[in-house]
């Protein structure tokens, strides 16, 4: 397979920073997917699965082996399942829901991320989680070179964890996903709300979401808060006036400056309330 070189990374994550890709490749259905990886392993390269970029900082000198951009995009419904491929975004995926009249993913309206990386770190807002409407996941297993099904309670969902999250070999292919019948107002309402929320209550300015996972007990922005860091600039990134679990790309970060600010927040939380926060965000290098 041709793979293109040297590709930077920053247009690809919503962080809008990293260096150039080795090697990259846009993998448009499944067998695409499948030839790219098995590819990798022929050449003996180091692969990263990408979609939407979110949740994701790239190093500032990029990757040195290859990075597969998902874009598989099939997606139908049948009553109330849907069947769905990982590059599916997870704003095509409310819509259809929204015209199908079914409920259970008003919360992902308005994130930034596509099905496959829902999974893979079990993403929620609002109460709700991919654990929550998961039926099965279908994953290719690059170590048998087997792709297998695997169901919900196969899956360990956690918060901000799964199965998948722990065991990289395994990529994410597809999934079906169990919704209810509701009314298409009362969806539509609902989704609206949750956009309008992270509207006012989240930045717009290029991020990756929430930098850490809220410790038990408490949560990882009022700790910033109370550490007086909120607004604390390092070269061009910022950590969020309006929300402080995200560090904000001014405009020129880049990811050392995203990472200083990261050992800053550890350092003062550490210290002052003896918590060690655990990053959401993948680092990859």
């Amino acid at each position: 397979m041709k793979f293109q070189e040297n590709i930077p990374l920053k247009k690809y994550t919503t962080f809008k920073i990293g260096g150039p890709a080795k090697y990259f490749f846009t993998a448009k259905n499944k067998l695409d997917l499948l030839k790219a990886v098995q590819e990798a392993k022929i050449r003996q390269l180091p692969l990263f699965v990408l979609g939407k970029g979110s949740n994701l900082l790239v190093s500032d000198k990029g990757y040195r082996g290859l990075v597969i951009n998902v874009r598989c995009q099939k997606i139908s419904v049948k009553k109330n399942i849907v069947y769905v491929e990982a590059g599916v975004t997870l704003g095509r995926l409310a819509s259809l829901a929204l015209e199908n009249k079914l409920s259970g993913l008003e919360w992902v309206a308005g994130i930034p991320g596509t099905v496959g990386g829902a999974i893979f770190g079990n993403a929620g807002a609002f109460g709700g989680s991919m654990r929550d409407i998961i039926e099965l996941v279908e994953v290719f297993d690059t170590e048998s070179n087997i792709v297998k099904e695997v169901k919900n309670k196969e899956c360990h969902f956690g918060y901000r964890q799964s199965f998948f999250k722990k065991n990289r070999h395994l990529i994410i292919l597809s999934c079906k996903i169990k919704l209810k019948k509701g009314d298409r107002h009362d969806i539509k309402k609902e989704m609206r709300e949750c956009l309008d929320y992270r509207a006012t209550h989240q930045p717009q300015n290029p991020s990756a979401g929430s930098v850490f996972v809220n410790p038990k007990r408490y949560s990882a922005r009022e700790l910033i808060d109370i550490c007086g860091l909120r607004g604390r600039i390092i070269g061009g990134a910022q950590i969020s006036n309006i929300h402080s679990n995200f560090i904000i790309n001014l405009g020129k970060a880049t990811a050392q400056d995203v990472l200083s600010l990261i050992k800053l927040i550890k350092k003062m939380v550490n210290k002052k309330f003896k918590v060690k926060l655990e990053e959401e965000i993948i680092f990859l290098k």
